[in-house]
Order: structure tokens, then C-alpha cells, then sequence
């Protein structure tokens, strides 16, 4: 009898000892899309978790994506969390598994991994699962403000911004830090299950003065947009004016009409002295008019001479030290692109797949031109490209890409149009979309200008002021079919109705 009791005592004292509780944070953990997150799980007393069993699953037992055994190879998990779950300690003072963390490292997050994650760990005699709750929060685009004029004499101001999750709070404010009330609040689910929010508010045109449109988050993120209506209100017309300025547009109108009359008396066959009605003063000021709009015959027919930016060509080429692990890059250093296995899955545009250039500025006038689209394949939707202070190779986000920050550039968001980093930020609608476009750096004057290639236009000139180096700016965007590629450019080079020589070497044709 004294030989069964032992026995029940030392069973009872063997099972004690390898019982264990599963132990969770009580508070939810919060990660921004396109980061890595830890889910913090441990058992308790801590105890070598190698020999346990460790799943991570969401709803159901069944759904298990992530499955370790002792002795053996993690299973593959399943998708969408293939490449991108591990187990890791939960800090630097974990040991880890020897220790009893069983903490999940999830990379790439995104929108849909918001919510309940179940940290199950089992021995031989016994188990215990708890859930890890995580938010997700995406912090979206500046804010951008519209402004319109209202009959009733007030004004009209929308602000627009995408990217967000969740739902960001809407605060307008005047300077003076008083409260606006909105008019209304609109949100639009975008894909990857993200927010895009407008609003508008309505003021008084003599209360005009700074108005500012805030969007945040619980977290006490938050983006802002403003907009100074008091000049452009000073300048709208109104009364008398509006007469004045409908009476100069007749004049202006009349006086079109009369420079296309003497326009067409300097056709050929017009100009001879059998027009009865043509007095001396009359034959005079057509003369003028036919000769003086004359321009010289090699002048290149556009909004600008791309031949004056040439002048200032430089060669240039990709930093290799410097480059994002996710884009590919010629050996050439001039053509480049996001790489096969890249998976952008943050928010907007891909901020981070930046390269930059290998050549520095502190001084004078610098232009190179880069191509954005290739044979039978359409121009590319999304670049970035510009000038940013030498030793800011780290990208992360939007937000911190600011003149203030050392960056300068002009962006194309495929279906969101092209703008600028500039605050406020400048929206372009740039149509045909560029295949070739040129840069212009002009150091002592702090103007960065770009230039449409093919159809010869200025397009926009960035001013600032520029101090210390600063190198190109490159990102090729993720998803085109055609690569950024960095053309030769160090002369002005002829037309292609003047030859016919690839700009190229081949060897740098395919990405």
C-alpha cells in the first residue's frame, strides 16, 4: 500500500513539474503596414521550449499556418504567410526558445493581418493557447486642399487624402486655432483594403485666413495640409471689376480678330499692290506684323530649346554601395528596376526602392535625361525621380521625404497623377505621359527643372535653396513592364530624323 502511494506521489511531482501556462501581452500590439512585427508569446514557469510543439493559427485549430515539432523542419507555411513568419526572441534579452519564447516574427504587414493571432504550445502531459491582438495602421498622403468661390460669398476648401487605415479623424482649424466645423466627411475603401477620405468645410471670405485640414489617428499620427486663401481671396474679382475685366476681354477679341486679318494678308499671292482698299499706313503696319513674327528657321518648335539644357549634360550613373537589396541594376550603372522578388504591400507608392547617384554637386549647372518606357511597351505609370542631399540613403516612408529633410523630386503615382514633394505639394496633369524625360540642375540659383523630351516642353521648376552635395534621385516604381534607364547624354545629341544611332549601348538593353 505504502509502495502505491509513492508511486501516485512521484507521478504527481513529474507532472507538476512539465505543466506550463501560455503567457501574452494584455494590450494589443500596433504595427504600420509594409513593417515587421513581433507577436510576443512565452510559457511560464520558462522552461526549454525546444521539446514543445508550437502553433500559430487565427481563427480555427485546423488553420494553422505556422507549425513546429521537435526535431523537426518548421512545416512551410501556408499562404498568405509564406516567407514571411519565424519564430524570434521577443528582445535582445530572450534566449529564445532554451527559454520558453515562442514569439512570431511577421514581415511584410499588411491590412488584412489586423486582428486575432492564437499562440498554442503543447508537451507530453500538457498544453495552453492565448491570443495576441494586432493592429494595423497605415499613415496615408498629405492631405491636398482645393479651393472653390461660392455664390453666397463665402469659400469652398476640400481637402483630399489617400492611403489610411483606419478611418482617420478630420480636424479644420483657422490660424487663430479655432475649430472649423466640416461640411461633410466622405470614405472610399482603395485597394489593399486601405482608406481614402475628402472633406470640405465652408468660411467666410473676409474670416479667411490660414486654413489647415488635419487628418490623424488614435495612435496621434497624424498628416496636415494647409492652405494661406487670404491673398487669393484679396484678388478675386467681384462688382465693378468683373465689368472691366468682361470689357477688356471684348478688346481682346478684337483685337485677335484684326492681327488674323493682317496674318492672312501675309499669305503669299496677299501681299501685292492691287488691294485697292490698302492705304500707305495700312500697307505699313501688315509689313510689321508679317515681318517682325518671323523666327529664324533652325529654332526648335515648343515651349522650350532642348539643345540650351544639353549644354550642361553630365554623365551619370547608380551608387552600388547605396542601393535598395530589391532592385535590380545593369552592370553599366544606368538601367534599373524592382526585382522579381520584391512584393510591395505598403501603402502608395514605393518610397523605399530608391538608388542614387554615383556623381556629387555642390556648384553650377548640371542636366541629365532618363528614358521611362521601351519598344512596344507603354511608358512607365510610376517613377520618381530628382535630387537629394548626399547621406540621406535611408527611404522609408513618404512622410520623411521633405525639401526640409534634404529631398527634391517630381513623382509619378500611376492613377494618382504626378506631384511634387514641395509643401503644399504641387498635382500635375501631364499629358502625353513622358517617355524621356530631362533634369536640370541649377545649384547657385536653386531651381530644379524637368523637361518632356519628346514633345519639348518645360514642364515644372522646382526653387529652393540648396547647401551642402547633393546627387541624383532615382526610383523605378514597382510593377511596369519597362525599366528607368539612365541615358548617355554628355553633348547634345542629334534628332532622330538626323540619326539613326541608339542613345544605348546594347549590352545595356536588357534589365
Amino acid at each position: 500500500m505504502l509502495s502505491i502511494i509513492v508511486a501516485l506521489l512521484v507521478n504527481l511531482l513529474i507532472e507538476t513539474s512539465v505543466s506550463f501556462s501560455v503567457v501574452v501581452p494584455g494590450d494589443p500590439v500596433v504595427a504600420h503596414v509594409g513593417s515587421t512585427v513581433i507577436l510576443p508569446c512565452w510559457i511560464n514557469p520558462p522552461e526549454n521550449a525546444e521539446a514543445l510543439e508550437i502553433r500559430w493559427y487565427r481563427k480555427e485549430f485546423s488553420n494553422t499556418f505556422f507549425h513546429y515539432k521537435p526535431g523537426k523542419v518548421p512545416d512551410m507555411p501556408v499562404e498568405p504567410y509564406r516567407n514571411r513568419t519565424s519564430l524570434t526572441p521577443r528582445s535582445d534579452q530572450s534566449g529564445g526558445l532554451k527559454d520558453g519564447d515562442v514569439s512570431l516574427r511577421l514581415e511584410k504587414l499588411r491590412v488584412q493581418d489586423e486582428g486575432s493571432f492564437r499562440c498554442y504550445v503543447s508537451g507530453e502531459s500538457s498544453y495552453d493557447s492565448e491570443e495576441v491582438d494586432l493592429k494595423v495602421t497605415a499613415l496615408g498622403s498629405t492631405p491636398v486642399l482645393f479651393l472653390k468661390f461660392l455664390d453666397d460669398g463665402r469659400v469652398n476648401i476640400s481637402c483630399k487624402s489617400s492611403g489610411w487605415h483606419p478611418k482617420p479623424s478630420v480636424t479644420w482649424m483657422s490660424d487663430e486655432r479655432r475649430v472649423l466645423h466640416p461640411g461633410g466627411v466622405f470614405y472610399s475603401r482603395e485597394a489593399h483594403e486601405m482608406f481614402s477620405v475628402h472633406s470640405w468645410t465652408a468660411v467666410s471670405r473676409s474670416d479667411a485666413q490660414l486654413v489647415s485640414c488635419s487628418l490623424s489617428l488614435k495612435t496621434g499620427e497624424l498628416k496636415d495640409g494647409r492652405m494661406d486663401i487670404q491673398g487669393i481671396v484679396s484678388s478675386d474679382s467681384s462688382g465693378p471689376w468683373k465689368a472691366l475685366f468682361f470689357t477688356l476681354f471684348i478688346f481682346a477679341l478684337l483685337g485677335f480678330g484684326l492681327v488674323g486679318f493682317f496674318l492672312y494678308k501675309c499669305r503669299p499671292g496677299n501681299w501685292n499692290s492691287s488691294s485697292g482698299f490698302m492705304y500707305p499706313p495700312t500697307r505699313v503696319l501688315i509689313f510689321l506684323i508679317c515681318f517682325a513674327g518671323k523666327k529664324p528657321d533652325k529654332e526648335i518648335v515648343g515651349d522650350v530649346n532642348i539643345e540650351e539644357p544639353r549644354k550642361h549634360a553630365v554623365e551619370i550613373t547608380v551608387d552600388r554601395e547605396h542601393l535598395h537589396p530589391d532592385l535590380m541594376v545593369t552592370k553599366n550603372c544606368k538601367i534599373m528596376r524592382d526585382g522579381p522578388g520584391y512584393d510591395h504591400t505598403g501603402e502608395g507608392f514605393p518610397y523605399e526602392l530608391c538608388a542614387f547617384g554615383a556623381q556629387r554637386f555642390t556648384s553650377g549647372r548640371h542636366y541629365w535625361e532618363v528614358k521611362l518606357t521601351q519598344e512596344n511597351t507603354p511608358p512607365k505609370n510610376y517613377w520618381l525621380i530628382g535630387v537629394v542631399k548626399h547621406g540621406n540613403f535611408t527611404v522609408r516612408d513618404r512622410s520623411a521625404l521633405t525639401p526640409s529633410s534634404g529631398y527634391w523630386f517630381l513623382c509619378s503615382d500611376g492613377p494618382n497623377g504626378f506631384h511634387t514633394n514641395t509643401d503644399p505639394p504641387v498635382k500635375l496633369s501631364l499629358t502625353p505621359r513622358p517617355e524621356r524625360l530631362g533634369v536640370l540642375l541649377d545649384y547657385e540659383e536653386g531651381q530644379l527643372s524637368f523637361y518632356n523630351i519628346k514633345e519639348s516642353k518645360h514642364l515644372l521648376t522646382i526653387s529652393t535653396r540648396f547647401s551642402g552635395t547633393v546627387v541624383p534621385l532615382f526610383n523605378p516604381g514597382a510593377g511596369d513592364q519597362s525599366p528607368l534607364i539612365i541615358l548617355d547624354c554628355t553633348k547634345p545629341v542629334k534628332s532622330a530624323e538626323e540619326s539613326s544611332q541608339p542613345l544605348l549601348s546594347n549590352n545595356s538593353s536588357n534589365a
